[in-house]
């Protein structure tokens, strides 16, 4: 093996050495390859024997670095078993110091427990607190106390439980009082004024005629972007302007928890809205029965005036009904009672479409706009279980607000028919009174001409 390798490597040497001679356009015979091959041995041979003298000259270099750092680590390692020593010491004295800190503390521990409890409590409440609007940064002195009576073995002095009780008091004292102030305020359309704010207790805040809410988190006092019905900012508007000591105020006792909810109810633009179409055609004919009513009961009222004079007077005139039924009787004078009734109650039948125009229709559309209230809510409700299909009946508010939808064109429904039934039937009434008067007429002329034959 060993052969093989020296005569791979002396025939890799002849072929190089070759070739630098025909590159260099020189020609090498075999003595001369084999003596630079010998030169080349000898060179390496010699720089072989200078690596070996310089790792000799190193090697005591080394061995003097190995032992500073083993005397290094030995130094550590002391330094370590010392630390260690003393950690176990310290941890001795504290649990000792701990244990008399606790031993002197006695009952007083559960009172600075608590203390630190109380301040925590107080501080989430004065920042949701209607007063921080008026007497802000509350807070920061009992976050402050809490933090450092939790994260540290200090304790709270007497002028800090003395702050504490202040802050308390203070908060109770001024929940019994009406109080304005200016303060910056945040309009519905998002810009900003300095105005005075009246500041009922805990509970509400009021300025300019308008409920406000106090963004404790932010800091911000704003206008609620919903205000309740007229009823109640009736009376912030008679609060604010009122002098006396007794004033009729809309008071929300939770502090805006209520008035959030009062003022999330759809008022009655927005339920008309929640019925669609089918609601506005409801509407629509509510309102063609409410013109028709009032037109036929003006027109009957009228009529009806006149026909009672016609009774009363002798003279007959055209410009009511009973008038011209009895120009019939003297028109006909010369025939027999049965031609004269015939021609009377033709006369009769020919006033009753002008006494009871339109109110069949309004009838029917008493009849229709119930119906119409039902088809809006089975539509609504296929809506609104469509809905539950695509996302499930998780948001029990999805489905109230879908129900409510389609229950709202009932109730539209049921608000045109009850009113359209009652001018219906009075309407009815009053057509029927006249022609009632009529019949009665003619049948007293009949009975007289009736009397003379």
């Amino acid at each position: 093996m060993m052969n093989t390798t020296i005569k791979h490597i002396l025939a890799f040497t002849v072929i190089t050495l070759t070739t630098q001679s025909a590159v260099l356009g020189q020609e090498l015979s075999i003595d001369e390859v084999l003596k630079k091959v010998k030169e080349g041995q000898y060179q390496q041979s010699i720089e072989n024997k200078q690596r070996e003298k310089d790792f000799e000259n190193r090697k005591s270099e080394q061995e003097t670095l190995l032992k500073e750092a083993i005397a290094a680590r030995n130094k550590e390692e002391v330094i370590s078993n010392q630390l260690e020593t003393q950690y176990e010491d310290n941890e001795i004295k504290v649990i000792a110091l701990q244990d008399t800190l606790n031993n002197r503390l006695g009952s007083l521990k559960e009172l600075f427990g608590v203390l630190q409890q109380v301040s925590g409590d107080a501080s989430g409440k004065f920042v949701a607190s209607n007063i921080s609007a008026q007497i802000p940064g509350r807070n920061v002195f009992l976050d402050e106390l809490a933090i450092k009576m939790g994260s540290s073995s200090q304790l709270a002095t007497i002028e800090e439980i003395e702050q504490v009780w202040f802050e308390l008091s203070r908060e109770i004292i001024e929940s019994g009082k009406i109080v304005k102030f200016d303060a910056e305020v945040t309009k519905a359309d998002g810009t900003k004024n300095t105005q005075t704010v009246t500041r009922v207790g805990t509970f509400n805040l009021i300025s300019e005629g308008v409920y406000l809410e106090w963004l404790g988190g932010s800091e911000v006092l704003a206008e609620l972007s919903r205000q309740p019905s007229g009823r109640f900012l009736s009376t912030v508007a008679d609060l604010e302007s009122s002098d006396s000591d007794y004033t009729p105020f809309a008071l929300d006792p939770t502090g805006g928890s209520i008035l959030g909810l009062v003022v999330q109810a759809p008022n009655t633009k927005e339920r008309i809205e929640q019925g669609g179409t089918v609601g506005y055609v409801i509407i629509a004919l509510g309102v063609i029965a409410l013109l028709l009513s009032a037109e036929r009961w003006v027109s009957l009222t009228i009529v009806s005036g006149k026909v009672n004079k016609q009774v009363k007077s002798e003279n007959i005139k055209d410009n009511n009904p009973l008038g011209r039924v009895l120009m019939a009787k003297e028109k006909y004078q010369n025939l027999g009672s049965e031609g004269l009734e015939l021609k009377l109650s033709e006369a009769i039948l020919r006033e009753v479409p002008s006494l009871t125009r339109s109110i069949t229709f309004i009838k029917i559309i008493s009849v229709v706009a119930p119906l119409l209230g039902l088809l809006g809510t089975v539509t609504g409700m296929i809506v609104t279980f469509q809905a539950i299909t695509l996302f499930g009946t998780g948001d029990p508010k999805l489905m109230a607000g879908g129900i409510s939808s389609a229950l709202m064109t009932t109730v539209l429904g049921l608000v045109v028919a009850i009113p359209t039934v009652m001018l219906y039937t009075w309407l009815n009434t009053k057509s029927k009174n006249i022609l009632h008067i009529l019949q009665e007429q003619a049948a007293g002329i009949i009975a007289e001409r009736a009397e003379r034959e």
